[in-house]
């Protein structure tokens, strides 16, 4: 799940004078400090700051959406089967989900 959105880090990068900005892995942005011949990684107290400025991103948006679909699916799939274990099923892949939107530092 990608918890920045590459547009965010490229302005943040022309804002701070970094350039060529890459991605080696996933969540992992790269570029050359302002006056530096070797590329370092984006600091995380930037990164925090980006991310407390623009909220979710587009996949965070789109698999709590799906998270919540689910679980009131679940719900109901449980009353109407009277069984609790839909809504069981549904608690663990909401856990799974709220696990990955955690930010990793």
């Amino acid at each position: 799940m990608n918890h920045y959105s590459y547009t965010w880090i490229e302005d943040w990068c022309k804002d701070n004078g970094w350039t060529e900005l890459f991605v080696p892995q996933k969540n992992n942005y790269w570029a050359f400090p302002p006056h530096a011949v070797m590329p370092m990684p984006i600091p995380p107290q930037a990164l925090r700051q980006i991310k407390t400025e623009k909220g979710l991103s587009r996949d965070e948006r789109l698999w709590a959406t799906v998270a919540t679909l689910l679980a009131v699916f679940a719900a109901g799939l449980s009353y109407l089967a009277q069984s609790p274990m839909p809504i069981v099923a549904a608690f663990a892949f909401c856990a799974i989900i709220v696990a990955q939107m955690e930010v990793d530092d």
